[in-house]
């Protein structure tokens, strides 16, 4: 029984030790330099008509993405329609003005409701909406940018 188990115990041992070394080869063999490139010797004007130009003519490989231009305001905009339909509902104007109530609060003795603080919100939106349909276009949204602050940030 003995033989057995220690003939079981022995192959098993050389199995893990053939595939630690087989392994270990597949690494080094992985890790070696590429093969050096072929040097051409066509001349010189062969060797320039491969260079890509500044423009990225001449490349291969996927396209890089493109920058958005969109505007400031569009940014805005965007960042205020949720659905996505091109189109600024009440509930929408009025959901990321959480902080700007807790700063309407000059005094802090907390008395100011957020139906009090929604007046104020209803009626700039109502200002904006030019038409009274109850939903923003982009160029309604346009007139609510917000002023420019006269004083610089940095006091250096």
């Amino acid at each position: 029984m003995n033989r057995i188990v220690l003939g079981a115990v022995s192959a098993l041992l050389l199995v893990a030790s053939g595939l630690f070394w087989w392994q270990g080869r597949a690494a080094t063999e992985a890790a070696a330099p590429p093969p050096p490139a072929p040097v051409e010797t066509s001349g010189a004007a062969g060797a320039a008509d491969e260079i890509p130009t500044e423009d990225g003519d001449g490349l291969q490989g996927a396209n890089l993405p493109r920058v958005s231009d969109a505007t400031r305001e569009e940014k805005r905009f965007n960042r205020l329609d949720r659905n996505r339909d091109n189109l600024i509902s009440r509930n929408e104007a009025l959901a990321p003005r959480v902080a700007a109530f807790r700063k309407l609060d000059t005094d802090h003795n907390n008395l100011l409701s957020f139906e009090e603080w929604s007046v104020a919100t209803s009626n700039k939106f109502k200002k904006a909406d030019a038409n009274g349909d109850g939903q923003l276009t982009r160029a309604e949204f346009a007139t609510t940018k917000p002023k420019a602050s006269k004083h610089p940030k940095c006091t250096c």
